[in-house]
């Protein structure tokens, strides 16, 4: 079974009118198969070598390398994990070799029996989330930019001026994955769990958009 240890809480604060200070959530899985999901920006690689170093993992002991999406603060330091298997958005690849997978057509990516990657576009149309079963029967959404933090659940302008390629999408896809997770990591905020209240918010949410 995994562990699903949230190394470092992603942030997104606006520092003046045309400027922010960012960064992403950086989640390890420990299990059969270590991962790593989103790798913080270029300027981060001894935070993450002493964090993992924290959980006795160096980046040699990872398996997979997965990006939730391609923008730069999810990507900066895939680099340092040259033995992973590398999922970026709907990319799949190991060193110069790329393998097709119909992401696109709502496939799943199984890389064992308690972790999947399913594709979850909106914020850009290549995202996807990482579901991850615990040990003690927990199910984890590290959901990157889907959700931006907790907040976003009341305030949709949250993730919205974020940025967004296919707002109707990203919504549904909210839904879909706060129907199966107990907890999101999402991609700017601490971990938070899921309630009935939440899911029914974003059903809601979901109805009116399809009305408007």
């Amino acid at each position: 079974m995994c562990e699903v240890k949230v190394l470092y809480d992603g942030y997104s604060v606006m520092t003046g009118k045309d400027q922010m200070s960012a960064n992403c959530s950086c989640t390890l899985i420990k299990g059969d198969h270590n991962v790593i999901v989103d790798t913080m920006t270029a300027w981060d690689s001894q935070k993450i070598i002493s964090a993992l170093e924290a959980h006795n993992i160096r980046p040699e002991n990872i398996n997979y390398v997965i990006s939730t999406h391609g923008h730069s603060d999810h990507i900066g330091n895939n680099n340092l994990f040259l033995k992973a298997k590398h999922i970026v958005g709907f990319s799949v690849s190991f060193q110069d070799e790329y393998y097709t997978h119909p992401f696109d057509k709502g496939e799943e990516y199984k890389i064992d029996d308690n972790i999947k990657v399913i594709p979850t576009p909106g914020h850009t149309l290549s995202d996807v989330t990482v579901i991850v079963k615990t040990t003690d029967d927990v199910t984890v959404a590290i959901a990157g930019d889907l959700f931006e933090r907790f907040e976003d659940i009341d305030n949709p302008s949250l993730w919205l001026e974020a940025g967004s390629e296919d707002p109707v999408q990203q919504m549904k896809n909210r839904s879909k994955v706060a129907d199966t997770a107990d907890w999101i990591v999402p991609g700017h905020g601490p971990k938070f769990q899921i309630t009935e209240e939440i899911r029914r918010t974003l059903k809601k949410q979901m109805g009116e958009e399809t009305r408007s």
